[in-house]
């Protein structure tokens, strides 16, 4: 049996501990079947080793041979892997529990506790219709790379889920056992960088999983628990429910991303969209044989058949003698030829062709409503229901799968228009922003194009430009819902937003003076001084007349999209939060006086230090007001497989998603907090802001960070993980840590266990608003406003996953002495940060109130701290053999100058990063 110490489970429960037990002797079986017992001793020599006599310890790493360290290093992360899947069919069983004691209580669980919430506050149905109508929840994929776990490896831990959720029984052990050994047997690490289609495959293996186990279900839950309240949920195909991506529409920094890659992602998609209807609808002819001679059929439904077959000659006709009494079944075999059409079409190239195939989703809902209607028509009440779930689930996914959002930096637009422009012998590229502004708002009104079409441009500008003919050529091919948003990325000003705008009207996709918008352009607002100025923007936007109209053709809806990464990486968790918070309630402000719906698009990352965190609870926290109704939220990296790897989990995450936009939406729509507070803890939380930004900016100002960060820490192999298809630097961005995206820089202090961006400021910043006599605000804060108690929540969790004594561990064998000052300031804003923390919370320990997870963390870093130990010491020897020793410069593959690594001594090294990634279910 395997020797890892299960030491009490990682939670205080006897199924959870007898299943980790199951896989990791299974584990240990397979270590000694396949490497030998020596193997499974050195693993529990150095997991007791690493805790009881560290320095012997670090001197067997050091002597171990590459074989025997990558064979260790596999071993923890094997387990790891194994220990996380567990806890997520344990948490799958008991949600399904939770889920089956409500439904026979309530009927529901998220859904309905919000309900009653609403109900209990005493908002009447008529409102509360109102705002089910407008609810609008979009989960937006993106490719942003930080899932370090390969799919193949996920692949095989999902069947791992599969067999753990099953009764044990003798065949049952054999296919778990034959699971962990392939997952021993198969290579953790990518062995080339991942493209744009692969990501997109991978993406779509998602969607394929919440198509056929999730989304149904959770569509269904929304409408029976809004019905149970007397709200009728209208047509069957109005759900609150829809899903997007960036997966191929993500220009910002990836060079791999062209108008090309785009257009083969949109066709993939639409392939998994039009197999997933066709299942819908074979289905619905499996099951709907409802006979003409016992029941009625309507008029309309009998000539729609007519109609069809007349059009397609392609349909069978033993079907018309089979199915010559079965009209139900006709008309779903019919539909599905259409969809069949439909593919070959966009395969092809064709133009579509009506009543032959479908353009987009619309058509497919109308022959599918056609039959909806017949039924209810003709004493169908039950059997309705059969349509309605086809209905809401074409309604969901369309024939496009996911809305794909294309993203384009600000400067890449203003090359365009400055050539452009050229042309006509104005000097656009040396314009002032409002000189911009100006030219652009009167540019937008007028009905002539700026240039012949298609533009004469160079290769980079052709590119950019090619983003936005590309999405009317996908409108064209896959319908209007295909592609609906431009992001801007590093908005600075309202001049940025009208750049892009001119060139989607260029490209026909925005007509103000017809008072058409086939999309929306979006401000990505990413940095402390754009959220700060976020008013400004929005303010000069709406006040440009053509810009209006356009957001006027579009329902008067603008989106506004919110960076948590790049806001935190410049100016510390505290400010980036405080700072994203204010700048809501103001965009708002604003937004009424022109009477414009803002929908706030959230750009959270995987880590509490890129707006990471428990969904429901950062939903509930937003500014009165912000979310009405609708809302986006980026799903990237680990946390998709977290939070959808398993259909139970899935479904409680977008149950809990619609649940938390119901309330918010229901019960937040006015401030909560009364006047008095609300001044009192505004001021008490801008001077704890102001406070943590100086800490913050002192430490990222310091002589010498730069190095330090590159020393003590392993993101210089970032690269060679080869974890996503966009490079870790931006394109000509700067040198040291200003060039580095905010991926890499929470990836390398998340590995050291630093994990600066995640706390680093809070202690100054509660302990000067302490100074300046704010304590009793801040306790009022921490109980009376969910916006604090939140944030103090998630840096709460940061802190107990950072460890200082690992840290030093790195510190005292990788940074050169003059840089340790940099670690004694950290070290130093650590203590004061846990001690103000446990303050302001009444606890004597993090996680006091939460001893079996605070048992968890513990438990896993007794596994953690091993592999820790090994990967420095793999990196002491990648760097030494270098030719550098404690400290020496690092190049982006590892070897000091860029040089090419040992490529056995590298590979043992990136496992280690899997396996600390996969151990703190965090990566980047």
């Amino acid at each position: 049996m395997m020797q890892f110490a299960v030491e009490g489970g990682t939670a205080d429960d006897a199924a959870l501990r007898r299943d980790i037990r199951r896989v990791v002797g299974m584990l240990g079986e397979t270590l000694v079947r396949q490497e030998g017992q020596e193997v499974l001793d050195l693993v529990e020599r150095v997991r007791s080793g690493s805790r009881e006599d560290r320095s012997a310890t670090a001197r067997l790493l050091d002597g171990l041979d590459l074989a025997d360290a990558t064979r260790l290093v596999r071993a923890f992360v094997a387990y790891f892997h194994l220990a996380n899947v567990t806890e997520q069919v344990h948490r799958s069983r008991v949600l399904r529990a939770e889920a089956d004691a409500d439904r026979l209580q309530r009927g529901g669980k998220w859904l309905a506790r919000a309900a009653a919430a609403i109900r209990a506050a005493g908002v009447p149905a008529e409102e509360l219709q109102s705002i089910a109508n407008r609810i609008s929840v979009r989960p937006v994929f993106t490719a942003h790379p930080t899932e370090a776990a390969r799919r193949t490896t996920l692949t095989h831990l999902h069947r791992v889920a599969d067999l753990l959720d099953e009764d044990p029984d003798a065949r049952t052990d054999r296919h778990l056992a034959e699971a962990v050994e392939l997952l021993w047997l198969t290579d953790d690490l990518r062995v080339v960088q991942p493209e744009p289609l692969d990501e997109a495959h991978n993406a779509i293996y998602y969607f394929d999983q919440l198509q056929r186990d999730v989304v149904g279900s959770v569509l269904a839950e929304w409408h029976t628990t809004l019905s149970g309240e007397g709200v009728a949920t209208g047509d069957p195909w109005s759900v609150p429910l829809r899903f997007g991506s960036w997966i191929g529409g993500d220009r910002d920094g990836n060079p791999n991303v062209t108008p090309a890659v785009t257009q083969e992602v949109l066709r993939l998609q639409h392939d998994q969209a039009v197999r997933h209807a066709v299942r819908v609808v074979d289905d619905l002819r499996r099951r709907l044989a409802l006979s003409s001679r016992l029941v009625p059929v309507s008029d309309e439904l009998l000539a729609s058949i007519a109609a069809d077959l007349a059009a397609l000659p392609e349909v069978e006709r033993r079907y018309l003698r089979l199915n010559a009494e079965e009209p139900y079944r006709l008309k779903a075999t019919c539909i599905a030829q259409k969809l069949r059409l439909t593919g070959a079409r966009v395969a092809a190239g064709s133009p579509h062709v009506e009543g032959r195939d479908y353009l987009d989703g619309a058509g497919l809902l109308a022959d599918l409503k056609l039959m909806r209607e017949s039924v209810v028509a003709n004493r169908g009440e039950l059997v309705v229901g059969l349509l309605d779930d086809a209905i809401r689930s074409v309604s969901c996914w369309g024939l496009h799968l996911a809305s794909l959002d294309v993203r384009e930096h600000a400067d890449a637009h203003h090359r365009v228009l400055a050539a452009l422009y050229s042309r006509l012998g104005k000097p656009y590229a040396r314009l002032k922003p409002d000189r911009r502004l100006k030219l652009l708002g009167e540019e937008l009104a007028n009905p002539r194009p700026l240039s012949p079409q298609p533009p004469a441009l160079e290769p980079a500008e052709a590119r950019t430009f090619g983003a936005f003919q590309v999405i009317r050529q996908a409108q064209e091919t896959f319908g209007p819902d295909v592609a609906t948003t431009y992001i801007v990325s590093m908005t600075r000003g309202a001049d940025d937003v009208l750049a892009a705008a001119v060139l989607a009207r260029e490209a026909g996709l925005i007509d103000p003076a017809a008072g058409t918008a086939r999309i929306g352009v979006v401000p990505l607002l990413e940095t402390v001084d754009e959220l700060r100025g976020a008013a400004g923007v929005i303010e000069d936007l709406l006040s440009v007349p053509a810009y209006r109209a356009a957001v006027a053709a579009r329902g008067d809806e603008q989106e506004v999209m919110l960076g948590y990464s790049d806001s935190n990486k410049e100016a510390g968790i505290t400010t980036s939060q405080w700072e994203i918070h204010q700048a809501q309630r103001r965009i708002l402000e604003v937004a009424h006086r022109h009477g414009v719906r803002v929908v706030f698009f959230h750009g959270r990352g995987g880590t509490v230090g890129r707006g990471g965190g428990p969904t429901h609870d950062a939903i509930l926290a937003l500014p009165a007001g912000s979310l009405d109704g609708a809302i986006k939220v980026t799903e990237q990296g680990e946390v998709i497989s977290d939070k959808y790897g398993l259909p139970a989990l899935a479904r409680d995450n977008l149950e809990l998603m619609l649940a938390s936009a119901l309330e918010a939406t229901a019960l937040h729509s006015t401030p909560r907090l009364p006047a008095a507070d609300r001044d009192r803890w505004y001021a008490a939380m801008d001077s704890l802001s102001d406070a943590a930004f100086r800490s913050y900016r002192s430490l990222i100002e310091r002589p010498g960070l730069a190095d330090y960060f590159m020393a003590s820490t392993p993101v210089d192999q970032l690269g060679a993980l080869h974890l996503g298809s966009r490079p870790s630097r931006r394109p000509e961005g700067a040198a040291g840590i200003a060039g580095l995206r905010a991926i890499p820089w929470v990836f390398g202090w998340t590995q050291s266990r630093q994990i600066v961006p995640g706390w680093f400021g809070v202690g100054s910043g509660i302990a000067a608003a302490r100074r300046a006599g704010l304590e009793r605000e801040l306790l009022g804060m921490r109980i009376g406003w969910r916006f604090f108690s939140n944030f103090l929540s998630n840096v709460e969790m940061t802190l107990v996953k950072t460890d200082m004594s690992i840290a030093r561990r790195y510190v005292e064998s990788l940074v050169p002495a003059e840089l340790h000052d940099c670690f004694e300031a950290i070290e130093a804003e650590h203590r004061l940060t846990v001690e103000q923390l446990l303050w302001v919370t009444g606890q004597d320990a993090l996680l006091q109130r939460s001893p079996v997870l605070r048992r968890t963390l513990s438990v896993r870093d007794s596994y953690l701290t091993p592999i820790h130990d090994l990967q420095l010491s793999l990196l002491r020897r990648t760097r030494a053999a270098a030719g550098g020793g404690v400290g020496a410069g690092v190049g982006p593959g590892g070897g000091a100058g860029g040089e090419d690594p040992d490529p056995d001594l590298q590979r043992a090294l990136l496992l280690t990063i899997n396996g600390i990634a996969a151990g703190l279910r965090n990566t980047g």
